[in-house]
């Protein structure tokens, strides 16, 4: 039934409203489909909370898959294609940052990598950001032993393991994926992985240069200089 209001209305004014309404329902429906559509977006960049860390979120992609296919391409064309990102490391499961969570969270987690029949060599890497209450010794400890209780059959290792569990402290968010090649594509350095050995060694040389150059010492007394001198000539 129509008000009295709207009974007064005439004809034209009726439709004047009416045109009102139904722009302000296509309006809202449009603000609702734009809000959906980029919560729906591939690639949505998230507040970390932490400085020089950008997260972000993905939508029907597989992290793991994706950047160890950035960093395999980086690796094999020796392409630098970045210059302000150092690191790229995927992101499969998020937890609270506090032990009880973490363990009851990675038992689940785990399971594709290592319940039995799947087993593999894995070391674990930690790094904690704006956390102080979390303890590097404590965390590698349990996950650890997580990881050797859903089949005996994982071993430690930390030269060239087949899997590298990645442990990520953000603030109060604890941050866990499971990655290969992390010896080899340097610990998913986007700048490390397509210098050549050539630059390699260049950049780092070898620890006799380094003894050789640490010896190239200027006595500071005549003393010393005499010293020096003898040893010299008994060498």
């Amino acid at each position: 039934k129509f008000s009295d209001h709207e009974e007064r209305l005439s004809g034209s004014e009726r439709e004047e409203d009416e045109d009102d309404v139904e722009a302000a329902l296509k309006k809202e429906v449009g603000q609702i489909r734009a809000s959906t559509e980029q919560k729906l977006r591939r690639f949505q960049s998230v507040e970390s909370g932490a400085n020089n860390v950008v997260f972000i979120r993905t939508c029907g992609i597989e992290p793991e898959n994706l950047v160890h296919h950035i960093l395999k391409d980086m690796h094999t064309t020796k392409k630098k294609k970045t210059r302000v990102i150092l690191r790229m490391l995927p992101i499969s499961g998020t937890c609270k940052a506090f032990m009880e969570d973490m363990k009851k969270y990675t038992e689940t987690f785990f399971e594709p990598w290592f319940k039995a029949p799947n087993k593999g060599t894995f070391q674990i890497v930690y790094k904690a950001r704006n956390n102080s209450h979390m303890s590097r010794e404590e965390v590698i400890k349990e996950l650890a032993g997580i990881v050797g209780s859903l089949n005996p059959e994982n071993k430690v290792d930390l030269n060239n393991p087949q899997y590298t569990i990645v442990v990520e402290i953000i603030k109060n968010v604890c941050c866990l994926s499971v990655v290969k090649d992390y010896v080899l594509f340097r610990k998913y350095n986007l700048q490390e992985v397509v210098k050549s050995s050539k630059e390699d060694t260049q950049q780092n040389p070898s620890s006799l240069s380094k003894e050789q150059n640490s010896k190239v010492v200027k006595p500071e007394t005549e003393e010393e200089e005499k010293s020096s001198e003898v040893k010299q000539e008994s060498e």
